[in-house]
Order: C-alpha cells, then structure tokens, then sequence
C-alpha cells in the first residue's frame, strides 16, 4: 500500500503542505507531531522533524515503524555549494553524505559510516526522477538540477567550510538533515528522495540570505512535493 511520509525539518518547510491536505488524526510521538491523512488524495504523514541529524533519523524511524510508509520524501531548503545553483533554485538528490562522520582513524573515509560498506546513501532513482519532471511543472521557471546532499550538524556559513565540503566531498548543497534521512530509509529499505531549495550561498552572506529566502524557497519546494506525489501512485 502507498503511504508516503514527508519530512521538513522546520515549520514553513511543511506548512503549505499541510494546508492542503485532508488530514485524520495528529499522532504525537517523541516530541513530533505526524499529520496522518491524504494530499491529493494519496495517503499521507506530513512531519516536522526539526533540526538536526538526530531529529531526522528518529523521524524516519517512526514513520516505518508505527505508520508503515512506503516512500520518504524530504523537502526543505539548503545552501548552496556547487555554483551552479542559485538562490531559488531547486536540488533533487542523488545521494547524500554525513560530511562529519570521520573516522579515519580505522581506515574509512571522511563521511562513510563504519561498517556500512559505502560512502553515499543513494535515492531512489524514480522517485528522483519523478520529482524533476514535477519540479518543471509546479515551478516551470526554477532551475532544478539533480546533485549530491551533504549533512551534518552545522549551518555553513563561512567561505572556507563550503570550501572544505566542496573539495572533500564534491556537495551540492549542505544542510543538517538529509544524510540522516537517507540513511534511516536505506535501513528500513523505504526508498527516498531530498528535494532542496536554495536559500543561501552557504558563505559569509548566508546569515543575511537564510531569513529572506527561506519562506519564498520552502513555497517552491511544497508546490514540488504536491506535483511529485500525484506521480507515486501505481
């Protein structure tokens, strides 16, 4: 059965979507409130998980274990890092990486998780796929382009971190969410995708950018996110 459970770390990234849905109860649950009902009028549980790895995973967990969702979707903003990507535009994952796991200590690379055999927590390749094509619907004018997600518990606001996770780990964008996600999904064999919108350049201006673009690019990002679930249903 579809259920799909949708993940935004913080309020505005959820509230459009909430608007709009048909919802049936509020489940609260480690401090979380899990909208349970339909969006278009495919099952849902629309969550605001807050911020932080931590928050993310015990998120993910949830919504396998007590609502059984089939698919995860993470919607919510980030900065920039690749300059492709400007303020307003759209990053659909391809993967994401824990850019402060390292324990190279033991042999492992920065960012890979010990004992788990890879770097990169990869999404789903249809539910990415999807997600563009709904992208160019819902926001025909956004540039949307698929990259890497980089996560760790840390805003970037400083030109020499971007710099350090550009060239360690070829990101993206950066946030403090997605990696963890990715990486209660894969556990729980959910497949996912991270949908982000760009709301800063992850440098010195970031602290000026972050407030200004946050409300217009977490809009973009729900108005994806509402296209995208029309096209999960068999």
């Amino acid at each position: 059965m579809i259920k799909i459970g949708i993940i935004g770390a913080m309020e505005p990234e959820v509230e459009e979507l909430k608007k709009e849905m048909d919802l049936t109860a509020v489940i609260r649950k480690a401090g979380m409130d899990f909208h349970d009902g339909t969006l278009n009028g495919t099952p849902v549980v629309i969550v605001r998980c807050g911020i932080g790895k931590v928050n993310a995973a015990l998120c993910v967990q949830i919504l396998a274990d007590e609502f059984k969702v089939s698919h995860v979707i993470n919607t919510g903003v980030a900065g920039a890092l690749n300059p492709r990507l400007d303020i307003g535009d759209i990053l659909i994952s391809r993967d994401a990486i824990h850019h402060d796991m390292d324990v190279r200590i033991f042999g492992y690379r920065l960012g890979e998780v010990p004992q788990m055999g890879f770097l990169e927590f990869k999404a789903d390749e249809k539910l990415m796929a999807l997600a563009k094509e709904a992208c160019e619907k819902a926001n025909p004018d956004t540039h949307v382009m698929y990259g890497r997600v980089v996560s760790g518990d840390q805003f970037i606001s400083s030109k020499e971190v971007k710099e350090h996770l550009i060239s360690e780990f070829q990101g993206d964008c950066a946030e403090m969410e997605g990696a963890s996600i990715a990486h209660g999904a894969y556990l729980n064999n959910i497949p996912f995708v991270i949908i982000r919108a760009i709301s800063d350049k992850a440098d010195d201006s970031a602290e000026m950018d972050y407030p200004t673009f946050e409300t217009a690019a977490a809009r973009h990002s729900a108005a994806l996110v509402i296209e995208l679930i029309k096209g999960i249903l068999p």
